[in-house]
């Protein structure tokens, strides 16, 4: 195992093409990805959590349910909608970048909005109070609220990165994990791995373990300060 691991690190530094394009692919579906759903949790998390009103507690359950739903169960339903008998065929998205981010955004803001609400429902009495107070708008108020979660918010970007570079069912049925064109991390670390190519695979693995690190190093230091 020792030369696997001293060829990988070797290949890490070699600045290898093939390794480049895999890193490249996943930065372009993680980033946007995560971003589209934490613009798209990030309200509907701050809204569940602050406001009360009938039905909230179905859409609470919905939320946890679908925080919950497999990888693989996500990728079959946008293989079916995308594929040749599905009805948005036409569109040709299957086995692009683009699908794998739409299925990404709907495993992900489910996370985002999950801990939005959780922790914007123990801030938001205080802050609608003093919004109260001053005489502030709705608007003005949801601006406040945002500024007590900007730690949160960070937090909740981070986790939803996290978890975009690390998933592999969905991103495999919709993508394909072709080469050079849908192939990310994951994905490639399986696909090397099944051809006997164990250098890729263990320098792919040892960046994903360490980009893991830092953000959950991130993450780690940001709940440390939501709780001071």
């Amino acid at each position: 195992m020792g030369s696997p691991l001293a060829k990988a690190i070797q290949l890490i530094f070699s600045a290898n093409a093939e390794l480049l394009n895999i890193l490249s692919v996943t930065a372009k579906m993680s980033l946007r990805s995560s971003v589209l759903a934490l613009l798209l949790g990030l309200p509907l998390g701050i809204w569940l959590g602050a406001c009360r009103f009938p039905g909230r507690g179905a859409l609470l359950v919905l939320n946890r349910t679908l925080m919950g739903m497999p990888p693989v169960v996500c990728g079959l339903i946008f293989y079916m909608l995308f594929s040749g008998v599905g009805p948005f065929r036409h569109l040709k998205l299957l086995f692009t970048v683009d699908i794998m981010v739409m299925a990404q955004v709907v495993l992900i803001t489910p996370i985002v909005i999950g801990n939005m609400e959780t922790y914007v429902a123990g801030v938001a009495p205080a802050v609608r109070e003093t919004a109260r107070g001053l005489g502030l708008s709705r608007l003005r108020t949801f601006v406040l609220l945002c500024n007590e979660c900007v730690y949160q918010i960070i937090s909740a970007y981070l986790m939803a990165f996290a978890r975009s570079i690390a998933e592999v069912g969905a991103v495999s049925m919709v993508g394909g994990a072709i080469s050079w064109k849908t192939n990310v991390m994951t994905t490639a670390i399986m696909q090397h791995t099944n051809r006997g190519n164990f250098t890729l695979g263990v320098a792919l693995g040892l960046i994903l373990l360490t980009l893991s690190l830092l953000v959950n190093i991130l993450v780690s230091v940001l709940q440390r300060r939501l709780s001071r």
